[in-house]
């Protein structure tokens, strides 16, 4: 078995983590774009 149909068989006997999942995504990419903003400002 492969390491695709491992997390997919994975994430269909625990259907609530694939909400979680996609929320650590969404929280992760914000930070980077908050990070990525707040390093822009190289003035005084």
């Amino acid at each position: 078995m492969s390491d695709d149909n491992a997390v997919a068989a994975w994430l269909a006997e625990h259907p609530k983590m694939t909400g979680v999942l996609f929320t650590m995504m969404l929280l992760l990419s914000q930070a980077g774009t908050v990070v990525a903003n707040g390093a822009s400002d190289a003035g005084p």
